[in-house]
């Protein structure tokens, strides 16, 4: 397979095949090939998005421990972070967000628990909808949510949500692949845009299981899509694994973002990497 064919395509605006793919993100994060790579997915972020960046800002309605057994999560039960539940009032989520608002964010993201009452996280979101300029947009991070439950955010003012089918879902969380998936076809039908990521990295995830995450969050045309590292909790079962460098993680994001369609503008990367 050769490299130069491969971006050759990219730059046709061709679909990269999964064994393409798998063999952009099998190279050494520190070779010439990756830097290639990194190089064109640039390119290519800075020509669908007119060369502008965007700026998200986020806040939670409550802190809690969660029974979803997401081992990567510190609000996962097991791990032990959290061990009471706290909540923010109707007052604190307003200033909030318009405080985000007055600092230049380009979009809101409101977060809960997936055990939060979703009544009480729509009660609070049409407050705070209401004290925002009609442009600001309102993104939701919640659990999983039925069809009536993805009309509801969409009545209460937001513009979209961020979801994601985590890596071996069902395996390091107890949450069904397909509850993860069901809940993104409600979001889309229900008029929203979809945010993702391939997400939370860690050194064992193979470059097939990442190949294949891409091709999913590619299959249903995301507002943004990006990949995010796994990053470590101490004194948790997961930490044991590990953590990928920033430059793995470049490396990641740099390959999902050639395996997006031109229609995704957005591509990020989080926690925090630089180069990234």
């Amino acid at each position: 397979m050769n490299i130069d064919y491969i971006l050759s395509k990219s730059r046709d605006q061709e679909v990269l095949s999964h064994k393409e793919l798998v063999y952009l993100l099998d190279l050494p994060p520190d070779s010439i090939e990756t830097y290639m790579v990194m190089a064109e997915s640039n390119r290519v972020s800075k020509e669908v998005s007119n060369g502008k960046a965007e700026i998200h800002a986020q806040f939670a309605v409550n802190l809690s421990p969660c029974n979803c057994g997401c081992l990567f999560c510190s609000f996962a039960k097991v791990n032990g972070v959290f061990n009471e539940s706290t909540e923010i009032s109707v007052q604190e989520a307003v200033s909030y967000a318009r405080q985000f608002e007055i600092d230049g964010a380009n979009a809101i993201f409101i977060m809960s628990t997936a055990n939060y009452s979703f009544e009480r996280f729509l009660e609070i979101s049409k407050e705070v909808k209401t004290n925002l300029k009609p442009e600001t947009t309102l993104i939701a991070n919640v659990g999983d949510q039925s069809a009536a439950g993805a009309l509801k955010l969409k009545d209460a003012g937001f513009t979209g949500v961020y979801h994601a089918l985590r890596l071996r879902e069902g395996i390091d969380t107890h949450l069904s692949v397909e509850s993860r998936k069901q809940s993104i076809l409600n979001f889309k039908e229900a008029g929203l845009e979809v945010g993702t990521c391939v997400e939370p990295v860690g050194p064992e995830h193979s470059s097939e299981e990442l190949a294949d995450m891409i091709e999913f969050t590619a299959s249903f045309n995301p507002a943004f899509s990006g990949a995010a590292r796994r990053i470590s909790i101490p004194n948790t079962v997961i930490a044991k694994r590990g953590m990928i460098s920033e430059l793995r993680m470049a490396q990641i994001a740099a390959v999902t973002r050639l395996g997006m369609p031109r229609s995704v503008k957005g591509n990020c990367t989080h926690e925090p990497c630089t180069l990234g």
